[in-house]
């Protein structure tokens, strides 16, 4: 008796009576199931990541209009002999108020693309030498002792 000609019922008594797990259908697995200590209506604070990449160079050129020439410098050694050499790279940066000239000291933030080749936003960075605003006054309204 070939298997074409029997009817469909056989089919599936034949299918039942078969102990595999492959034709029973899948079997639940305990162990990968999900932890029962896991409460889903706790949500726990997200901390914010700021991966943006900034870099610190000298502006050498601000002709054009929106966009200044910003060379960074950086310290690496030298593959041969171990000395640290200094290396420079130019970025092209959007200043759109045209505020930056050739000399300013400006950090570099990297955002969206602004054209082929600029890709950073340029921000002032205060200069190292500024004085810091004091709170305290420097006279108190005390009389010395000496006077």
């Amino acid at each position: 008796m070939s298997l074409l000609h029997l009817p469909l019922s056989q089919f599936k008594s034949l299918s039942i009576s078969l102990s595999t797990p492959f034709l029973s259908g899948p079997t639940p697995l305990v162990h990968l199931s999900k932890p029962t200590s896991f409460h889903p209506t706790i949500s726990l604070p997200t901390p914010t990541i700021k991966a943006m990449r900034s870099l610190q160079g000298r502006v050498v050129c601000a002709t054009n209009d929106k966009t200044v020439s910003v060379e960074v410098t950086r310290l690496a050694p030298h593959p041969k002999y171990k000395r640290r050499v200094r290396k420079k790279k130019k970025f092209q940066a959007h200043d759109p108020d045209n505020k930056f000239q050739v000399g300013d000291v400006v950090q570099l933030e990297k955002c969206r693309p602004i054209s082929k080749t600029k890709t950073f936003l340029a921000v002032p960075v205060p200069p190292r030498n500024a004085p810091k605003k004091e709170s305290v006054p420097k006279e108190l309204g005390l009389p010395l002792a000496s006077a």
